[in-house]
Formats: structure tokens, sequence, C-alpha cells
């Protein structure tokens, strides 16, 4: 084997947000959480993480770069997820003493987000799910990638739901081990493809209170946490699931729309307090009820036509049916169309309503996004990560 042969693998992974949200660990150690969670995988044509992983004799030592920086792997978290495929890949190699060394080269590790980094879109979820498959795909492992969401896990809690595409769900699991807490499908995106996504970018800035800083807090000091976990998620994964099954959109909002409340009011509870979502996220969630309570209104049709939710951090995710796309989309565009993110084709060909029914009284929420809002970002349902030639190192 020649010193200064490289070997080389890349790949796309997806963003997820959660409808059912993750939130607490029962072993942080492990990133075991303390209750189950359910995510839609958004397009990667829009929202993706690009990881190349290599790895050869003539590498002296492991090292990440994202976005062009020299990243610290050196946590437990990063430590934990490199030793677990290490460990895989030498047991390959154990059992075939054909194949190359990998397990023993250092690894290069290049990776480059194309959305805010840290702002509340999910970037270590992408970050570690790209990273966790592509040294899978570079170690050639025979893994599923349910077995595979359990490495992931360690690395980032909601990176297991990024191994897969449409709609998956993240087991609590009740083993120490940590054995049975990994991801499964519930759905393919194909079977429910019209799904779409609006993110209002409503800060790109890095999180003054980190998720995992967050929980811990949570867990301590929250009084309204323990019946969430105890009572309120378990009966919304079931229902979540059913209405997903079933294709029934009236009841996937009213699902995402509570669970998003409850988990900013457990945020709330925290002694101290935590406040990841913000004026702009308020407006956005205005604007959505009022989209709603207009469509009831001159449509005659009862449920929603969207629904929102965030995740730690102040970027709202209003979710939508195709059929609607116009109806809800059309009038954020009213209020927001001079921001970044229109420019796709999906974006220019939306048309903006100026809906005095939708808009009556919300002058308020309109003024507060138009100032607020950095930035829109189109997506929808889709699949899970993606092998690549484009490497980046």
């Amino acid at each position: 084997m020649a010193s200064d042969e490289v070997y080389r693998a890349s790949t796309f992974a997806p963003v997820n947000i959660a409808v059912i949200k993750y939130w607490g660990k029962r072993d942080p150690k492990l990133n075991l959480p303390t209750n189950s969670s359910l995510s839609v995988t958004l397009s990667q044509d829009d929202l993706r993480t690009h990881t190349t992983a290599s790895c050869s004799p003539s590498i002296p030592h492991d090292s990440l770069t994202l976005n062009g920086s020299d990243q610290d792997i050196s946590g437990a978290r990063t430590q934990a997820c490199l030793h677990e495929l290490r460990t895989q890949r030498q047991q390959l190699e154990d059992g075939d003493s054909t194949l190359p060394k990998l397990a023993a080269m250092k690894l290069k590790l290049v990776s480059e987000n194309n959305f805010p980094t840290a702002a509340g879109l999910a970037s270590s979820a992408a970050g570690f799910a790209a990273l966790v498959r592509v040294i899978a795909d570079l170690y050639a492992f025979p893994l599923t990638p349910t077995q595979l969401s359990r490495i992931a896990r360690q690395g980032s809690g909601s990176a297991c739901r990024s191994l897969m595409g449409g709609y998956v769900a993240w087991e609590k699991g009740v083993e120490a081990d940590g054995s049975d807490s990994v991801a499964y499908e519930v759905a393919p995106a194909h079977h429910w493809p019209d799904m779409r996504a609006l993110i209002l970018v409503a800060s790109a800035e890095k999180k003054d209170v980190s998720s995992t800083a967050g929980m811990q807090q949570t867990v301590a000091s929250s009084a309204l946490f323990e019946q969430r976990v105890k009572e309120v998620v378990p009966k919304r994964m079931r229902a979540m699931e059913k209405a997903i099954h079933e294709r029934d959109f009236a009841a996937f909002a009213a699902l995402t729309r509570k669970d998003s409340n409850n988990f900013h009011a457990c945020c709330l509870d925290t002694d101290p307090p935590i406040f990841y979502m913000n004026d702009t996220s308020r407006c956005a969630v205005r604007i959505c009820e009022a989209i709603n309570a207009n469509h009831e209104a001159s449509a005659g049709k009862e449920g929603p036509v969207c629904t929102y939710t965030f995740d730690a951090g102040p970027n709202a995710v209003v979710y939508y049916l195709a059929d609607n796309e116009e109806e809800v989309v059309g009038v954020f565009k009213s209020i927001v169309g001079d921001k970044t993110g229109w420019e796709g084709k999906r974006g220019q060909t939306v048309k903006r309503m100026n809906d005095a029914g939708a808009l009556k009284g919300m002058e308020v929420a309109v003024e507060g996004l138009k100032k607020g809002v950095s930035r829109v970002i189109l997506t929808g349902v889709g699949d899970g990560p993606r092998k690549t030639e484009e490497h980046l190192c």
C-alpha cells in the first residue's frame, strides 16, 4: 500500500425539523432522551450538509473543517462517534485480512452547510448525520440507517433522525446502554410528498443558550416538563403517527402547533427562563393564525391550511400542503417579499396575496415580520443522505 494512497467518500445529509420535540436527557453521556420525538426530513435541494471524509497513512491527525473554519473535535460527543465507527471498521478488518487497514488511519473531515449554523436550523443534526453516514460509507459498513442512528445519536440526538428521509421517529428506549434508542421510518417522503415548509429566518446569530445547556436546565427545574414527558408526548407520538399514515393535515397541524407551544412553555418554566422565541417569532404565529381564520371565514371550510413550529431558536417553520401554497406563502410573500430566498423557481412562481381579510388587524405582526425576518427558505419533505462524487478535499 502506497503511503500517499487516499481513501475518500462524500455525502449530502438533510436537516430535519421535529413536530414532536426532543428535549431533555435521561443519560447525557450516551445522549439518551427523556422522551421520543418525530420529525419531517426536509429536502436536501434546499437545506443540507455536504461532508467529505478521507483517510490515508500520510494524514497526521484527525481534523474537521466546517465552512472553512477548523473545529475542535476533541469533545466527548465527536470522539464517541469516531470510536464507535473505528471499532466497527476494525471488526471488519479482523474478519477479512484483504481489507485495507483504514481503522488505524487518521481522518480528514471537511464539511459545508448551505444554511446558518447554530441558529436553530438543526445544523448539528445534519452535521453529525453527515459525519456518521460518510465515515460509514468510507469504511464500507453493511449497517442499516437504524443501526447507524444509534451511533449518530451519541453525537447529536436529533442527528439520528436525519439518517432517513420522509417522516422519522426517534424511540427514546428503555435500555441503560441505549441499544434501543434508535430512529425508525414512520413513512417515506413519497407517502405524503405534498408536505411543504416555509422557514422564516428570524436570526442567523448563534443562540445565547445552547440546546444542550437548555435541556439540562429544563430537566432540573421545570415542573411542566415532568407532565410533558410522562403524559403529553407519548399520546402525541401515537396521534402524530396516525395523522401521517392517514395524511390528515388538520390533525398534523394541531399536534405540531400544540407541541411547539408546550415545548416553549417548558423553556419559559425553566429557572432561569429560556427565551428561544422572540418578537419576530410571535409575529409569525399571529400571521399563521390569521391565515387559518381567514381560510375558514372566506372558504367556509373547517381546518387549518398551515401550522407552525419552533425548535430551539427564533426561526419559524410553517408547514402547509402544496395545494395551499399560494394561500399560505402568498400572504407571507406580500409581507417579506423583499427578503432573500424568493429567487428559486418555487419562490418566483408564488404570487403575492395582499389579502385584506387575512391581514386585517395584523398591522403590528406585519411590521414585526418586515423588520425581523432576514431571509426565507422554501422547501418540502425530502429523502435521506445521498452519496456524491463531489468531494470537498
